[in-house]
């Protein structure tokens, strides 16, 4: 929220008289205000006729984010890209509608971002990288330079991507996860999650290990 502040106030969202207005969004609000601030539903937001409606979705599951983004799109809503202060982007970056570029990041020179773009605290981005739309990144990721990185992929905190090479980059498929402090050394496939250093796709028995456990007593 202090981020929303900082890059909407005065910018007229919301009210007639060009005075800015800051609001939670939730689908089934459970609380009037939070930290001082309105809660509106999300039917309520969508019907401020006659008011700009610049909106984004802070949520890190990408196909929830991405829900949420079209209806709001769909019911003429403006997305709208929050880049804290002292994130440093170079002038050569293309970055989609509605990204969050969080404090202390840097994107380097010649990245094209897709839209709905995560990217936490302390993490890079270098050169000549593509990354597609709802992609997340956690604190400190380190995106080294060529590298592809498709749509709905997820960069858990920590986590260093190697560098590719110009024309063969290494590539995250769609719907990828990397986990907490992996390194990544090789593609990762669509739809898989990779953990470790260096990153192994993550055998799905460990998830299942305290069921079993718990099953066996």
């Amino acid at each position: 929220m202090p981020l929303l502040e900082a890059c909407v106030l005065g910018q007229g969202v919301f009210m007639p008289g060009g005075e800015a207005e800051v609001v939670f969004v939730e689908s089934r609000p459970v609380l009037a205000e939070i930290g001082g601030r309105p809660v509106l539903s999300l039917k309520e937001f969508l019907a401020a006729d006659g008011r700009d409606r610049l909106f984004n979705v802070a949520i890190a599951e990408s196909r929830i984010r991405e829900e949420l983004a079209l209806a709001c799109l769909d019911a003429g809503g403006l997305a709208q890209t929050l880049v804290a202060g002292d994130a440093e982007i170079f002038p050569s970056v293309t970055i989609g509608d509605g990204a969050i570029i969080c404090g202390r990041t840097m994107i380097t020179d010649n990245v094209t971002i897709g839209r709905f773009f995560h990217c936490n605290i302390y993490s890079y981005v270098a050169h000549d990288c593509v990354i597609g739309d709802f992609v997340t990144f956690g604190p400190r990721v380190s995106c080294n330079g060529n590298v592809r990185i498709d749509d709905h992929a997820y960069v858990g905190a920590g986590a260093v991507i190697r560098q590719g090479a110009p024309g063969r980059p290494l590539v995250i498929g769609k719907g990828a996860v990397v986990g907490m402090g992996a390194v990544v050394v090789r593609d990762v496939a669509p739809c898989t999650t990779v953990v470790g250093n260096p990153a192994r796709p993550l055998d799905p028995a460990i998830l299942d290990g305290p069921e079993v456990l718990s099953a066996t007593g």
